[in-house]
């Protein structure tokens, strides 16, 4: 069906009245076809009503817009109709001088016998012929609203907008009006937006169900549809096989953002309580886990203070290309040296990185986009930590390299791979920087989409990547997937060629991302701040070709990826297959077309991938997860204190190397649709426990 409204973009913001603003809602997308039926749902105060009054031209949004047809709603028109849980009626005037109200304002250009015919039909559609003479007075509250939805259709609107209709209305009587709202708007063929708090008449009337997020800044958490066919019955529905998991959705949704909302104001109050107790005292305040860890190696973590009363911010990594803005950012000043002091701490792997992470050596690290939700989950044998990510610091930049005795045996295409092992009859060894990274993912579903087994007919080996093109020289691996630079190594050096990039596999994956623990972001939001605008600000230069001379300078420097730097950062990609060098656009991508943002779309991704794989069941909480650990929020401060706009993530579904729509709104359907995957067990997912901060003695 095509396209009949859109909400593209809309964010709407209050004036308080002593001072300040309120963000009811915020980054609103949505499209609705002609003769659909949505229902918002969601706790109060999450901006449903606000949305309804801004589709309504009621009031306008403070910024994106509202079109029906391609035309701008900008005030209130025929062509839309409310009615609103109180029904809104002229007490003094009989039901039909009700709905004659609205007909004789909108039809006046018709003669009195039309308006007429018009007015006793839309009373008889809502079964009200009999009572054309009463006053509202005189009529039960279901009969009342009978008359506000009769007076609403009576001007044949093209969209009705319902605000919680039948929510003062006894059951028996809210039951008899659904189903008749039902039949009516689907023989009236009429767009409807219906708010509610009812989850089982959302799924009796509607076509999607629409998910907000807890005010402020609402969102839409999650989209729901609604598959069962029309006309409906409201028996038809309940005993439908599917009716109790979609309501088990809606509610386990309604659940998780309750949760989130307790969990947020519990982390608000310890955070304050640590910054007020660290104050005091001059000590830092850490996390229970934090605590845990940092008496075990006896070296507690501390608040130091760089010059002029800067935040000492220690941020780990591992050399490579996805460190460029961190360079950049350090040689040329774009960090705000008043509110912090960066210093960055070099690794060799990626366990020893995440350890000192834990431990509180580290504020803050650059890791693998799979970090974050891994540390929450437990997974690698750790027990769960409250790991986030407020922002993406890059993406792409990986390649599957393998040794070149595999090319002179004909191995050009992952077709000619599955051959090859299939002649081989044992498994393949392939390195990758740590078990469980984005890498790791990447490879395994470009293998999988293939037709090779990643579990049976390869063996994942975890190796430094500092080690990876030695490894392979040596014959200890047959190849392995990293970046550019470890690549551009294995190339020049002759020992491998690239079988594939991850332009092949997912081009615009998140690859590494700004990793910290949640307490921390709460209490220390100014150095979070302006840690992000200063990597943003860098990542923007990375991205401008005209930069590149002087970001392989500073690269080539030996803290960070020494003199062969320059291999790693030529235009033309050398594919080491005795071809000609190709020029990949955005092969690493630090800044441009919406880099920045902690996308919950792609932890839903990752997140499915764990389950796929085995490591972990399908968590049934994970909007809760997701919300927790993916961070836009914290991104849009940082990006407005570097001066750039704030970015919205796109809601629609994305595509892989398989070809299979990957939707947010729906992963274990994508985890169905896999050829040969069983679906995962499906179970709720314990989050780490946030005790307020102590202090710790030095």
């Amino acid at each position: 069906m095509d396209r009949f409204l859109t909400i593209d973009d809309v964010t709407k913001v209050f004036p308080l009245k002593e001072g300040g603003h309120y963000t009811a809602l915020k980054d609103i997308d949505l499209e609705i076809t002609e003769g659909e039926f949505v229902s918002l749902i969601g706790h109060s105060g999450c901006g449903k009503s606000t949305l309804l009054n801004l589709l309504a031209g009621l009031t306008q949004a403070s910024s994106g817009g509202i079109l029906i047809d391609g035309r701008e709603v900008s005030e209130p028109g025929p062509d839309r109709m409310v009615v609103f849980q109180n029904y809104s009626l002229l007490p003094w005037q009989t039901v039909r001088q009700n709905v004659a109200l609205a007909v004789n304002n909108v039809m006046a250009s018709s003669s009195l016998a039309e308006r007429k015919q018009i007015i006793d039909r839309s009373i008889a559609m809502v079964g009200l012929s009999h009572a054309a003479d009463k006053v509202p007075s005189e009529l039960s509250g279901g009969m009342k609203q009978r008359v506000a939805i009769a007076r609403a259709l009576s001007i044949r609107p093209r969209l009705l907008l319902l605000d919680e209709p039948f929510g003062a209305l006894d059951a028996l009587t809210r039951g008899n009006l659904q189903q008749q709202l039902m039949q009516i708007c689907q023989e009236a063929g009429v767009t409807t937006v219906m708010v509610t708090h009812d989850v089982d008449e959302a799924l009796l009337l509607s076509d999607r169900v629409v998910m907000m997020t807890n005010g402020p800044e609402a969102e839409i958490g999650q989209i729901l549809k609604v598959p069962f066919a029309r006309p409906r019955q409201r028996l038809e529905v309940i005993e439908n096989p599917d009716y109790y998991h979609l309501r088990g959705e809606l509610i386990g949704f309604l659940h998780q953002q309750r949760r989130l909302r307790q969990h947020r104001s519990s982390l608000t109050a310890a955070a304050t309580g640590a910054a007020t107790g660290a104050a005091a005292s001059g000590i830092a305040a850490a996390s229970s886990a934090d605590r845990h860890q940092a008496r075990a190696t006896a070296q507690p973590p501390a608040r130091s203070q760089g010059p002029r009363g800067a935040e000492t911010l220690r941020i780990g990594f591992l050399p490579g290309l996805d460190i460029a803005p961190l360079a950049l950012a350090l040689d040329q000043g774009l960090f705000d040296r008043v509110a912090i002091e960066v210093v960055p701490v070099p690794f060799a792997r990626w366990d020893r990185l995440e350890e000192k992470l834990l431990e509180g050596e580290l504020q803050v690290a650059i890791t693998s986009a799979t970090t974050p939700l891994a540390l929450n989950l437990g997974l690698g044998g750790r027990g769960p930590w409250p790991a986030i990510t407020p922002m993406t610091v890059s993406r792409n930049g990986n390649a599957l390299c393998m040794a070149r005795s595999l090319l002179v045996q004909g191995v050009e295409r992952r077709a000619d791979l599955r051959q090859w092992l299939l002649n081989r009859g044992q498994p393949l060894t392939l390195a990758v920087p740590d078990l469980g990274s984005m890498a790791e993912l990447l490879l395994r579903h470009w293998l999988a989409a293939g037709g090779i087994d990643p579990d049976q007919q390869v063996r994942f080996t975890p190796l430094s990547p500092m080690t990876m093109a030695g490894a392979l020289r040596t014959e200890q691996i047959d190849g392995f997937i990293a970046g550019r630079y470890r690549v551009a190594e294995a190339v020049e050096d002759r020992q491998g060629y690239v079988l594939a990039t991850d332009l092949d596999i997912w081009s615009g994956h998140p690859e590494k991302v700004l990793t910290c623990s949640e307490w921390w972001a709460e209490a220390h939001p100014r150095a979070l701040d302006a840690l992000g605008a200063g990597l943003m600000k860098a990542a923007e230069r990375c991205d401008d070709g005209s930069q590149r001379s002087k970001l392989t300078k500073i690269l080539s420097q030996n803290q960070w990826l020494g003199r062969r730097a320059e291999i790693a950062l030529q235009r033309q990609f050398d594919y080491g297959n005795d071809e000609k060098p190709q020029a990949l656009l955005q092969f690493n991508r630090y800044h441009s077309d919406r880099a920045h943002i902690p996308n919950r779309a792609e932890g839903a991704w990752i997140l499915s991938q764990f389950s796929r794989w085995g490591w972990c069941p399908f968590p049934s909480n994970r909007l809760e997860l997701i919300s927790q650990v993916y961070r836009p929020d914290l991104c849009d401060r940082a990006l407005a204190l570097a001066g750039y706009p704030t970015l919205r993530p796109d809601r629609h579904p994305f595509c892989l190397a398989d070809g299979i729509p990957f939707d947010q709104d729906d992963p274990l359907a994508y985890l169905k649709a896999l050829p040969g995957a069983p679906v995962p067990p499906i179970a709720p997912i314990p989050l780490p426990s946030l005790s307020a901060p102590a202090l710790l003695s030095p």
